[in-house]
């Protein structure tokens, strides 16, 4: 007699195959060949070890599940404790906490500062791009206190007391004052409701003391990281606008009246929060002159755009890892999903994006790295505003791309790829969205022409080597050189600008295949390149094995 407690046979409807498990236990570095290139080409090399262990350490499961968990569980707000007491706290998932402490433990917002030689910036754009790719959102706050540096120098009395704290490697986010803290994270206040990235339009005043300290009265309508010891804050001083650093809490051991209204509830980068705030009287420090606020700040955006760039690239790696370890473990119509040419075609293309955007972004980590050189300096303030602008506008397609290679799994949340979709805008729009960047390209150009001689002088490197690079050139200068519409015309002029450059350094890093492939595909034609259309004729393979995680 049967047992009416056993399914039968007809009850079990399906094994579990042609899936690809998780990837994780591989080494970030050593699987990518793009990177490793561009280390060694841009002088790095002294790195490797440290880059090689960084890289294991970053495919590691439990670094890769709290990834997950800071963006599951997103950071809350208490604006007063439950007594009534005004806290504005912020509180977060202990894995935040742990990428945090990581990631300062890895000097990521420091090395440069306290150890810079050549290609201290190389390698810490290295690691912090290997980083970006286990979790984005809390880099927000790594790159603020990292870019905080140059601006916060300009004051040497502020610089002697806060710079030790902001270069020191610990990790405290205890809610107390600075005073009590050996080691501090800095965020910045920069735009309001009415003016966005006008900020000459910012309300926001700032009234002198009397005993070197300023008031400042006012909102700012996007202030990340609003757990801050201090922050970096436009205000209209009786001289003009004006940049202040404003610490969350009075050296007195008061609270500095910063008041959280409320946190914003973002489409992506939902593990950092962003906050509109009140300043209700703060006290704050002046830093630069006043009426020159800009100046001091852009001190600071200038580095924020540059891990902008870090931070995009790595987005763009990490999509093309899943999309080529996905295809590898999928069959579709009776062939593995990475032997078929069309599948080929587009992850080869999505391979072909990263190699442009870490070659560009590489060379400006070069640059960085010799800033006492008048060349380097001239290309960065081009190549911050160029890159930014590129490779941080190509990510989000590029982050679709991938996904769709995942099918329907791709947009499912515990796929890593859904997340770096909703992430994909997010350094496009902040510190400057396209619209800027472009505006900002022209902006030096006119005001500082040597600049554009420069980003010549480094094309010029590579004429001669091919027609169709030669003739882009040609072009780029010839439209360039056309002032009727410009501004109108701003988004296409740096488009070229970024691909002559990429076409150029790909060219120049020796490798003939990625060369050609990107000549090929994206200096040929006159309108946009869509993903997967790359033509006949070119070593497919070898652009996916450079893309392979698990190929070393």
């Amino acid at each position: 007699m049967p047992d009416n407690n056993t399914p039968s046979e007809l009850a079990h409807t399906h094994a579990v195959f042609n899936q690809a498990k998780a990837l994780t236990g591989h080494n970030l570095y050593a699987g990518d060949a793009a990177l490793r290139d561009a280390v060694q080409h841009n002088g790095g090399h002294w790195g490797e070890d440290d880059l090689q262990r960084y890289g294991e350490v970053c495919g590691r499961r439990e670094w890769i599940e709290r990834g997950y968990d800071a963006n599951e569980f997103k950071p809350t707000f208490d604006s007063h404790d439950r007594i009534g007491n005004r806290v504005d706290l912020v509180r977060y998932h202990p894995s935040y906490h742990q990428l945090m402490q990581l990631a300062l433990s890895e000097g990521l917002h420091s090395s440069p500062w306290t150890n810079p030689k050549p290609g201290a910036h190389v390698v810490r754009a290295a690691k912090y791009y290997l980083h970006s790719q286990v979790e984005a959102g809390h880099g927000c706050p790594i790159t603020m206190t990292f870019a905080s540096v140059p601006s916060i120098r300009l004051n040497p009395q502020l610089a002697e007391e806060w710079l030790p704290k902001i270069t020191d490697r610990a990790y405290d986010p205890s809610n107390r004052p600075h005073t009590e803290k050996s080691t501090v994270t800095i965020g910045m206040g920069m735009t309001e409701k009415q003016g966005g990235s006008d900020v000459r339009a910012n309300t926001t005043s700032a009234t002198p003391t009397g005993d070197d300290t300023y008031e400042l009265v006012g909102h700012k309508w996007f202030t990340s990281a609003p757990m801050c010891d201090a922050f970096l804050v436009l205000a209209q001083a009786p001289g003009g606008l004006s940049c202040f650093l404003v610490p969350r809490w009075r050296p007195d051991g008061s609270k500095n009246p910063i008041q959280v209204q409320r946190l914003k509830n973002k489409a992506g980068n939902v593990s950092n929060a962003s906050s509109e705030i009140e300043l209700r009287g703060a006290l704050g420090w002046l830093v630069g002159e006043e009426g020159r606020g800009v100046n001091a700040i852009i001190e600071m955006v200038a580095v924020t755009r540059f891990d902008c760039m870090i931070g995009s690239s790595g987005g763009q790696r990490q999509a093309v890892v899943q999309a080529i370890y996905n295809a590898s473990q999928r069959s579709a119509f009776g062939k593995i999903l990475i032997e078929q040419p069309l599948m080929q075609n587009v992850l080869a293309d999505l391979q072909l994006e990263v190699e442009g955007s870490v070659a560009m972004t590489m060379r400006m980590a070069q640059a960085f790295d010799h800033l006492d050189d008048k060349h380097q300096q001239l290309l960065m303030r081009l190549g911050t505003a160029v890159g930014k602008y590129w490779i941080c506008k190509r990510t989000p397609h590029h982050a679709y791309e991938a996904m769709e290679c995942l099918g329907g799994n791709g947009v499912i949340e515990n796929f890593i790829t859904a997340r770096l979709y909703r992430d994909a805008p997010i350094n496009a729009i902040w510190e400057g969205s396209g619209n800027i960047q472009a505006l900002d390209v022209l902006r030096a150009i006119a005001k500082t022409p040597e600049v554009l001689l420069a980003w010549y002088s480094e094309l010029e490197k590579s004429t001669g080597a091919d027609l169709r690079y030669d003739r882009a050139v040609k072009v780029l200068k010839d439209q360039l050189a056309e002032l009727d519409q410009v501004e109108y015309r701003a988004r296409h002029l740096v488009d070229q600008m970024a691909l002559a450059m990429q076409a150029h350094l790909l060219m120049q890093s020796g490798n003939s295949a990625v060369a050609e492939a990107f000549i090929a595909s994206r200096l040929g034609s006159s309108g946009a390149h869509n993903t997967g259309t790359l033509p006949t004729g070119l070593d497919i393979k070898t652009l996916i094995e450079r893309g392979n995680p698990l190929s070393m």
